[in-house]
């Protein structure tokens, strides 16, 4: 199965997020997914303007594992398998360091911390969008009760590691999870209450003091333990409580970044083929050759000519061959291929190619799919869309995935960013005045925005099922003014 997720990073940045779930009974998973980028004549991105390294340049891609599905509710229980994991971790560590053990230990705290975190986001999408509403605050009650024992569970280990065997790096690494594990609680607490205050003002009403006190907890503890806090009207303190919790997140979930070395793909037959385009050429420089000179003997004017022409022609059919093979080559191979690793072992890899294409190669129902206006078909006789061709090809091994990853995992994420600043290079301004009649002889103007539409649409292949997507930028001078789905 594939699962895609797209919303805006920042003004100039959309973000694609794509799930790989494979099938646990099979170990080669191969997952295809195609995006036509549709780009207006006026922005004047094109193959001179704009090559395969602009593109990849733009595009900034993670993989990271799936994090491991656990509710709230199994996290605070008593048989709590990321509990049992992490506790069988400290009490390792304290049974005698070594490389191993500590690097299992904050092994097991980083993936608590992000198993925590996904926890979290999915129970206050459960709350704040249950379908039934007079569950809602015996539901947040749950929340804050499980999210009290979670935070307790974990800081009582703390005193299973403070001991004089266990080096000052392992205990830092404990108090990096509870501080990132605090944020988390805060952070998630009230954007429930803010859910809650949008979609469900009589709910937010009602609980309000119990998400309150949660959140006044955790502020209290962290006062008491020295992370950083926010303040009101401390604009350097809380400067650095951004940058750290930054940090944090990203020490949390290195566990789910894949490893990715990326190379060129299918190299070795490129030059396969620029030698058979090499071959073809001097073929034919021979056979004038030997004819000539068969015809009108050695060292006459007909066979200085024919070498002459041969040889001009010869580089000619050289070049024309090579523009062939790497044509028919692009279609089968990409540009790339990233392989993926959970530390040192090849789980799977990713292949992707960017192209210019002509209308002619997109398929049909793509084209019906784009569903372009009268006007916009009228336009394109005359300046045509520019058509981008995104291709990936996945593949992810569930065997390997099994082997090398302690939790079950269903699949992998591939967080794709698109960087559009090279797309808003050529925009007229985003302000044009517009002339309005007014009363009686008189008239005026208003203020209207200049805006473009970037339709991307997008096609995924697996397990003989084939899906589409189409989504529209609104672009203008100052950026992505937003995104749609149609």
């Amino acid at each position: 199965m594939i699962d895609i997720q797209v919303r805006l990073h920042d003004r100039f940045a959309v973000e694609f997020k794509t799930g790989y779930v494979v099938r646990q009974e099979g170990a080669g998973n191969e997952f295809m997914m195609n995006t036509w980028f549709f780009v207006p004549h006026s922005l004047d991105i094109n193959a001179s303007t704009y090559s395969k390294r602009d593109f990849y340049k733009d595009v900034k891609s993670n993989i990271r594992l799936i994090t491991p599905v656990f509710s709230l509710q199994e996290i605070a229980g008593e048989e709590s398998v990321p509990f049992a994991f992490l506790e069988a971790a400290f009490r390792g560590l304290v049974a005698g360091e070594t490389p191993a053990r500590i690097s299992e230990y904050e092994y097991q705290i980083k993936m608590f911390a992000s198993i925590v975190k996904s926890a979290l986001r999915e129970e206050v999408e459960h709350i704040v969008h249950n379908p039934v509403a007079g569950d809602r605050e015996y539901l947040v009650e749950g929340y804050a009760r499980r999210v009290r024992e979670i935070a307790r569970r974990y800081r009582a280990l703390r005193r299973v590691v403070n001991v004089s065997t266990v080096p000052k790096d392992a205990i830092s690494y404990y108090l990096f999870g509870d501080e990132y594990i605090s944020n988390l609680v805060e952070f998630h607490t009230f954007r429930l209450l803010e859910e809650l205050r949008r979609e469900v003002p009589a709910c937010f009403e009602a609980s309000r003091g119990v998400l309150m006190g949660l959140i006044r907890e955790e502020v209290g503890y962290k006062r008491e333990r020295g992370f950083l806090v926010v303040e009101r009207g401390s604009k350097e303190g809380n400067r650095a409580v951004i940058y750290r919790r930054g940090m944090l997140k990203k020490y949390a979930e290195s566990e789910l970044f894949l490893r990715a070395s990326k190379r060129r793909d299918g190299v070795w037959v490129e030059q396969v083929y620029y030698s058979l385009a090499a071959g073809l050429s001097m073929i034919f420089a021979t056979v004038i050759s030997f004819s000539f000179q068969r015809s009108f003997g050695n060292f006459t004017m007909p066979l200085f000519v024919a070498l002459v022409v041969s040889y001009m022609l010869k580089d000619r059919i050289k070049e024309l061959a090579r523009y062939y093979f790497v044509h028919r080559l692009g279609r089968r191979y990409f540009d790339h291929k990233t392989t993926i690793r959970i530390k040192e072992n090849a789980i799977g890899w990713i292949k992707e190619g960017f192209d210019f294409i002509s209308e002619g190669r997109v398929p049909a129902e793509v084209m019906n799919m784009r569903a372009r206006p009268d006007l916009l078909e009228a336009e394109n006789r005359v300046a045509g869309e520019r058509i981008i061709l995104y291709r990936k090809l996945v593949r992810v091994d569930a065997v390997a995935l099994a082997r090398y990853n302690q939790y079950d995992t269903s699949g992998v994420n591939d967080i794709t960013r698109f960087n559009v600043a090279d797309f808003l290079e050529k925009m007229d301004g985003r302000e044009y005045n517009l002339y309005v009649p007014g009363e009686g002889d008189e008239y005026g103007t208003v203020v209207g925005e200049k805006v473009y539409y970037l339709n991307f649409l997008m096609q995924f292949r697996y397990d003989g099922r084939v899906n589409y997507r189409r989504f529209r930028l609104m672009l203008t001078r100052d950026g992505i003014q937003g995104i749609e789905e149609l």
